[in-house]
C-alpha cells in the first residue's frame, strides 16, 4: 500500500464570474521514504495541491472532485478532529516564509513545547528536552539559547530551520515543503536543502518538495511532476526528466535555467506568460506558447509513456507510435 495515493483530484474556486478550476485530475502515488517534487511557473497551482492533500483549502476554494488516501483512508471526508491527529502529526507541511509560519510574540521553546502537548500526553519538560533534540538536529548552533528566543532575534536561514524542526517535532512520515528556501541567499539555500535530504533519509521520511527551481529538485528528489495551468504534464524519475525532457514546456524549463546560457549572451525564456485560471486555452493549456503546436492541440492531450515518463503531448505521442511502427516493421 502507497503511504499517499491521490486520485483525479480537482479543486475549483468559486468567483462572480463563475468557477474556475485551480487543479484538475492529478493523480500520483508516493511510497514511504520517498522524495517526489512539484514544478512549474507561478500559478500552476504546486501549492493549491500542497494545501488540498492536507484539506487546508480555505473558500472560496474547494475540493470538487477526486480523492486522497493516506495510508489506504481517504482524508477528504475526515472530522475536524480526526483530521488533527494526522495534519501537524503524521503529515507536517513547511510554508514559505518562516516569519509568517512562528508566532512573533512566542519563545520558539514555547511554540515548540505547545505543538507537543497538543499531540501528545507528556510534561512541559519531557517537551523541551524533545525540543531541544530537534533543533540539535537541524544544526542549530547554540540551540538552549535558541529556545528562550524570538524569532526576530534570528536570522532567516536559522528561522527556516527552526521551522524544519517544527515540522519534524512529531516524527511525521511525510513532508509537504512549500517553497522552503524561497527567501533565503544561495549558500543557506544549498545548506537547507542538504539538511532536509539528510533528515528524510536518516528518519524514511518522505516528501513533496514544491519549487519553481528544477535544479534544486535534481539534487534532491528520486521523482519529479511537472505542473502547468493546474495540471500535471510530465511526471517521471527525476534524472530522466532532467537529462531528456519530453513535454516542450519542460524543455523550456531546462533551458531556462542559468547554467544551460551562454557567457556574454541573454538567457533563453518561454514565451508569453501563464494563462489565468479564467484564460486557460481549450485542449492543451500550453498551446498558445509551444512552438511545436498544431490544429490537434486543441484537444486535451492523453498522457503518453515516454522510456520512463508519462508525458501530455500530442506531438510525443506521435513520435512514440512512429518509433513503435518502426519497431514492428524491424521485426516483420
Amino acid at each position: 500500500m502507497a503511504l499517499l495515493e491521490v486520485k483525479n483530484l480537482e479543486v475549483s474556486f468559486g468567483l462572480r464570474s463563475g468557477a474556475v478550476k485551480a487543479l484538475r485530475d492529478i493523480n500520483f502515488t508516493l511510497e514511504r521514504g520517498e522524495r517526489i517534487g512539484v514544478v512549474g511557473e507561478s500559478g500552476a497551482g504546486k501549492s493549491v495541491l500542497g494545501f488540498s492533500i492536507l484539506n487546508l483549502i480555505s473558500q472560496p476554494g474547494r475540493i470538487t472532485g477526486g480523492d486522497v488516501r493516506f495510508e489506504g483512508k481517504s482524508l477528504q471526508n475526515l472530522e475536524d478532529k480526526d483530521m488533527r491527529t494526522i495534519r501537524g502529526n503524521r503529515i507536517a507541511m513547511i510554508f514559505q516564509d518562516p516569519m509568517m509560519t512562528l508566532n512573533p510574540v512566542l519563545t520558539i521553546g514555547d511554540q515548540m513545547v505547545e505543538c507537543l502537548l497538543a499531540h501528545r500526553e507528556i510534561s512541559k519538560s519531557a517537551a523541551r528536552k524533545i525540543a531541544l533534540q530537534k533543533l540539535m538536529q537541524v544544526q542549530i548552533p547554540s540551540p538552549e539559547k535558541r529556545l528562550d528566543q524570538y524569532p526576530h532575534e534570528l536570522s532567516g536561514g536559522m528561522r527556516q530551520r527552526i521551522v524544519i524542526a517544527i515540522g519534524l517535532l512529531m516524527d511525521p512520515d511525510l513532508i509537504i515543503a512549500d517553497e522552503p528556501t524561497t527567501a533565503l541567499d544561495v549558500t543557506i539555500q544549498a545548506e537547507i536543502m542538504e539538511l532536509m535530504l539528510e533528515l528524510c533519509e536518516r528518519n524514511n521520511v518522505a516528501l513533496i518538495l514544491i519549487t519553481h527551481d528544477l535544479g534544486v529538485v535534481s539534487q534532491v528528489t528520486q521523482r519529479t511532476m511537472v505542473m502547468y495551468a493546474g495540471r500535471v504534464i510530465e511526471q517521471g524519475p527525476t534524472k530522466e526528466i532532467i537529462n531528456d525532457a519530453q513535454h516542450p514546456y519542460t524543455q523550456g524549463l531546462i533551458n531556462a535555467l542559468p547554467q544551460m546560457g551562454v557567457r556574454g549572451e541573454r538567457l533563453q525564456q518561454i514565451r508569453g506568460s501563464m494563462p489565468t485560471l479564467q484564460a486557460i486555452p481549450k485542449g492543451c493549456a500550453f498551446s498558445n506558447r509551444c512552438d511545436y503546436a498544431t490544429e490537434r492541440c486543441r484537444v486535451i492531450p492523453e498522457f503518453t509513456r515516454s522510456g520512463g515518463c508519462l508525458v501530455a503531448c500530442h506531438m510525443v505521442e506521435e513520435m512514440v507510435a512512429q518509433s513503435e511502427n518502426k519497431a514492428q516493421e524491424g521485426g516483420a
